[in-house]
């Protein structure tokens, strides 16, 4: 067979992605597979050799959370005449490596604004080269993303798998359980942390004491919530999270990386939004981590890739004419001198200022505002004193708060959207230091100047912002979050349950 490159020509009609979890019966891709043997030298273009190792190398999309049975598996063990097996067999390996390289699923059936450039290959040379070659057996295998953490990913999965048929011990839903309280609901805590590893038997005494409200704690801590010794829902969904569903987290999690380029960026910015951070890369390397504010859950934060091209020391807020209508018109009808207390300015639609005292902000109907709003630099500007800028349709970007305390709490999604970043002034030295003329003295003069001043980056830096409810953690596991925004699920139900797998 000779080598062909038919990718470009049908892409167009290539289908690797399922938008829902429906049954997958026979043709996945069936213009690539007709394409691919058409062009094929020989009448007969898989070797029993080739065939035997495809039957394998689908079994082994399992070790990457997705489900053999889509890619004709069953028919491949029965399927006796050449013609038909070479259809089939053609078919199989087109569709599973669509679903390694692209991920099975459309992102943006998933996150509507997903931006990032996907991975890419000529699947019908690579193909027509492992058939020549006779490596059939690692052939979508290589497909795979190279990320470290998707690695890590892949072993966790395979490790939850050994334990997926240990039931677990649950908490039943209900009011939060605090220091001092009794009864069954606090016994079947007290089990789950002994069955964790976290409490001793000889513990477990039914009353929720000392012990117990340090066993929560480090078991939340652990968890990415609010260490507070008290179990509330966030808590009790984390701890009744067992290996089953710990699996589909984990699949779900390895989606997601299949979504993204192989190349991030020798310099990028990382923001994951169920993880409350961002962090810095260079050279495939963590430098920086810094804590993040996100959106609330009926604001949240989209995904999507940009590239920052600036940084605004001192910046005035432009209010979002949304956030001027739903937030601030309210406020400045309950509190009218809140407008000049708080710097705000406002300008007609000309963009001439207004007097605001001598507006009437009750006079404006709800819903609406007149006005164009911004905010002055100063102690209670909204952006506090930095705003890292990658200019976007959806108008988030980077930037500092004035109330920091919030980032003592581990569930933090309180922002209208944007990311909110601790120490944004050291996370700006990071991203100026190979644009002349902006050193940490530069910086902090602008800062001190109280004066809006705006920094060019020499290069643009990619930034990603991201949704991961399973992370590598610094020692090489994984750490699960919470779904903060309830994502995940719809992610499972298109990859669909495996054959092994119950909603546990």
């Amino acid at each position: 067979m000779r080598p062909v490159r038919l990718f470009a020509a049908v892409a167009a009609a290539f289908i690797p992605f399922t938008a829902a979890a429906e049954p997958v019966d026979y043709e996945l891709a069936p213009v690539a597979t007709d394409a691919f043997l058409e062009d094929a030298a020989t009448q007969t273009v898989w070797s029993d050799a080739n065939y035997q190792a495809l039957i394998s190398a689908i079994e082994g999309l399992r070790a990457h959370g997705l489900t053999p049975t889509d890619y004709h598996l069953e028919e491949l063990v029965l399927a006796a005449n050449p013609q038909e097996r070479d259809w089939i067999a053609t078919d199989a390996w087109m569709s599973a490596a669509a679903h390694m390289l692209y991920g099975k699923l459309n992102p943006v059936s998933i996150e509507p604004d997903w931006t990032a450039a996907r991975r890419e290959a000529d699947l019908a040379a690579v193909l027509a080269y492992a058939l020549e070659t006779g490596t059939i057996a690692t052939s979508l295998e290589q497909l795979a993303p190279v990320q470290p953490a998707y690695g890590a990913l892949k072993d966790e999965l395979a490790a939850l798998r050994k334990d997926a048929g240990k039931p677990i011990s649950k908490v039943s839903e209900g009011p939060a359980l605090k220091s001092g309280m009794t009864g069954p609901r606090v016994v079947e805590l007290q089990a789950r942390l002994v069955q964790l590893g976290l409490l001793e038997e000889a513990q477990a005494t039914g009353t929720m004491d000392a012990d117990t409200v340090n066993a929560v704690e480090t078991f939340q801590t652990a968890e990415n919530l609010d260490a507070d010794g008290v179990v509330g829902a966030a808590s009790i969904r984390a701890l009744n999270r067992g290996p089953q569903a710990r699996i589909q987290q984990v699949r779900v999690n390895m989606e997601r990386w299949r979504w993204l380029p192989g190349d991030l960026g020798q310099k990028h910015l990382r923001a994951n939004i169920a993880g409350f951070d961002v962090t810095a890369y260079e050279n495939g390397e963590p430098q920086r981590t810094h804590l993040t504010i996100v959106g609330k859950p009926y604001r949240r934060t989209p995904v999507f890739s940009d590239q920052i091209e600036y940084i605004v020391f001192n910046p005035w807020w432009e209010t979002p004419p949304s956030l001027a209508r739903a937030d601030k018109l309210p406020m400045f009808k309950k509190d009218p001198g809140s407008v000049s207390r708080l710097g705000f300015q406002v300008l007609d639609r000309s963009g001439q200022p207004v007097n605001a005292s001598t507006i009437d902000w009750n006079a404006i109907p709800a819903g609406t505002m007149p006005y164009r709003i911004r905010q002055a630099p100063g102690p209670q500007n909204a952006l506090g004193q930095v705003k890292i800028m990658f200019p976007n349709p959806h108008n988030v970007y980077l930037h500092d708060t004035p109330t920091r305390g919030l980032f003592a709490q581990r569930q933090r999604a309180f922002s209208s959207g944007c990311l909110r970043t601790q120490d944004p002034i050291g996370l700006s030295e990071w991203l100026l230091k190979d644009t002349p003329g902006w050193d940490r003295a530069k910086i902090d003069t602008a800062v001190a100047s109280a004066k809006e001043t705006r920094a060019n980056l020499a290069a643009k830096v990619p930034v990603h912002i991201l949704y991961f409810t399973a992370v590598k953690d610094e020692a090489g596991g994984i750490r699960y979050l919470d779904d903060i925004y309830a994502r995940d699920s719809r992610v499972l139900t298109g990859l669909g349950m495996t054959p092994d797998e119950s909603t546990s």
